[in-house]
């Protein structure tokens, strides 16, 4: 597993959690159980602290940094290729693929950030709410349709987890 220690801080990963081979994950980083970190993520609380929840989906290439604290909850999506710093993302959130969410940002539970998005400094997405573009601006409510997809594309992540465990293996 692509773990490192850094001033003595080194990362903990739960129970059940896949991290893929090209990831990076540096540091003082928790990771909650049955979590999954796609490859070439890059996880990096060399100055700062980064905790994300159980069941959460690191997907492939996202950066994730912090100069003092991050905060990633249970069961999140968050999209290939977002770049996250010093913001908090709550349970059941899901970051769109090629967001930034910038420092002091809050994405509130159930929250949908639309796919190439820009969350700026200190802004703060309500819960339930959907937003979108650059910078993200309010477009509408998250429906039982939108949660009852975000469930199931979890799922299907988090079962994925155990063919990894069980099937991966490096060929060439």
């Amino acid at each position: 597993m692509p773990l490192y220690e850094i001033n003595n801080k080194r990362p903990v990963i739960g129970t059940g959690t896949w991290v893929a081979p090209s990831a990076e994950i540096i540091g003082d980083v928790e990771i909650g159980n049955d979590s999954y970190v796609g490859f070439g993520a890059v996880i990096r609380a060399d100055f700062g602290r980064i905790v994300i929840g159980s069941g959460t989906l690191v997907e492939e290439n996202v950066v994730i940094h912090s100069g003092s604290i991050a905060k990633i909850g249970d069961n999140v999506i968050i999209g290939h290729m977002v770049m996250i710093h010093d913001a908090e993302i709550q349970d059941r959130a899901l970051v769109g693929m090629k967001s930034m969410i910038c420092d002091g940002a809050v994405i509130g539970k159930w929250a949908i950030v639309a796919e190439q998005s820009l969350v700026r400094n200190n802004h703060t997405i309500p819960a339930g709410k959907i937003f979108a573009g650059s910078p993200a601006r309010e477009i509408g409510d998250v429906t039982e349709r939108h949660r009852s997809k975000m469930i199931t594309g979890q799922q299907a992540y988090v079962d994925m987890i155990g063919q990894y465990f069980k099937t991966f293996k490096r060929i060439g």
